[in-house]
């Protein structure tokens, strides 16, 4: 057997197993941004609904994708996908699809962050169904299944519209059926810190999430031969370090102290903004998009806030708004020579004029609104038909934990606290 072959199907599927364990980082990042007594809910729900997104994706949403015979709006073959190899192809198309598998799984991992705190259980499961059928697939499709972005050359190359946009405007429908959390927001239009009860849980969950990314965007290259793969990951590291950066200075500079959870948003928006443009700018490209996103999502938050809007995990900003610059980010530094290589056309800065700037701005206003419509759409019909979409006053008081699945994901906290109050 060709021993690339080989070793392009072994990168791709080490690729895959980091992607697939960035799901730990979401765990400990969402888990540690929420209040103790939700938890164990975020974690259970987080890794069963990355499971039912796995089922999905084989049944329906591979074959949407990618499958044969496509069109411009969705592909129409490969459901039930059998793993069976395709000839010609330069590495295992079983572990391509684990790969696209995983990159589905973090979209609802990311879209369902919206939801943290005051849904019902069933409604993760429904929603979670629909998702991976007629939402994710079909933009997926559109850019990287032969659809009509691609014809236009849209680039993103490992997900910056594809899952993180995609993911947030779906957080951002839910986030406003829903309604903010009890006591978020004062009769005034002012906002409560309903702040997470652990930040080293949260900033682990960052660094899970940092080393996952290399399988995100350097796993994206499916190859080995010419170890472009180093490229890429130099990139990916660079932007997420300035993201990091930028974020702590601006805190520093307007809060007069380096808040941590805006360090930690820093990072992730570097590493979502880097993701659409990886392969196709140079090192201090990389850089500067990082930094802008870190400034980016710092003010992001906080508008937000103002407009009421009640986001725990920061979905909308972290994957929202630094997908959006991410996106935009090629359209002005992807170079000649790297753009070429997709046969997309060369940045701004470099002299290709607007005219990739105009498609990725095409790809966000298309993606994103298709993203939020639908989604909406959704779940206002889940909110009729289910007499709710929300838990009682009284199960978000007490919990998720012990109100959707009737146990804490600390019970010796919560026990010591009820013998406390009962003495």
């Amino acid at each position: 057997m060709d021993p690339i072959f080989l070793m392009n199907s072994l990168w791709v599927m080490f690729g895959a197993i980091l992607v697939i364990f960035m799901i730990g980082g979401f765990i400990l990042l969402e888990a540690g941004s929420t209040r103790m007594k939700n938890a164990g809910h975020i974690a259970g729900k987080t890794i069963f609904t990355f499971g039912l997104a796995s089922l999905v994706y084989w049944a329906f949403g591979y074959g949407f994708t990618f499958g044969d015979n496509a069109n411009f709006f969705v592909g129409m073959t490969d459901f039930f996908y059998s793993g069976e190899q395709i000839e010609g192809e330069s590495l295992s198309t079983a572990a391509f699809f684990v790969f696209q598998l995983a990159f589905a799984g973090i979209a609802v991992t990311i879209a369902l962050g919206g939801f943290a705190e005051r849904a019902k259980f069933p409604v993760y499961v429904i929603f979670t169904i629909l998702f991976g059928i007629i939402v994710y697939p079909v933009v997926a499709h559109w850019i990287w299944g032969g659809g009509w972005l691609a014809d236009h050359g849209k680039q993103d190359f490992a997900g910056s519209t594809v899952v993180h946009l995609t993911g947030a405007m779906a957080a951002l429908a839910a986030t406003i059926l829903l309604k903010p959390r009890i006591g978020k927001f004062n009769q005034d239009g002012s906002s409560n810190n309903l702040a997470g009860h652990n930040q080293v849980y949260t900033a682990l969950g960052v660094l899970i999430l940092w080393v996952g990314w290399f399988g995100f965007n350097a796993g994206s290259t499916v190859a080995v031969d010419d170890a472009f793969f180093g490229f890429v990951a130099l990139n990916t590291t660079l932007a997420a370090a300035a993201g990091a950066v930028a974020a702590t200075l601006i805190s520093w500079m307007v809060l007069g102290k380096s808040d941590i959870p805006t360090i930690l948003n820093g990072a992730l928006a570097g590493l979502v903004a880097i993701t659409a443009s990886c392969a196709f700018v140079d090192t201090w490209a990389s850089v500067v998009i990082g930094f802008i996103a870190g400034i980016l999502v710092f003010y992001s938050v906080r508008f937000f806030e103002k407009k009421r809007i009640d986001d725990p995990i920061y979905a909308l900003s972290v994957h929202g708004a630094a997908g959006v610059w991410g996106t935009l980010s090629t359209g002005f530094f992807a170079t000649p020579e790297l753009a070429a290589s997709v046969g997309g056309q060369a940045g701004l800065f470099y002299g290709g004029g607007f005219g990739q700037l105009g498609v990725q701005l095409m790809g966000v206003i298309a993606c994103g609104a298709f993203a939020f419509i639908v989604s909406f759409i959704i779940l206002a019909v889940l909110k009729k038909v289910m007499n709710g979409i929300r838990v009682t006053e009284e199960e978000e008081i007490m919990g998720l934990d012990m109100s959707e699945h009737g146990s804490y994901g600390y019970p010796e906290q919560f026990s010591a606290s009820e013998t406390k109050l009962n003495s």
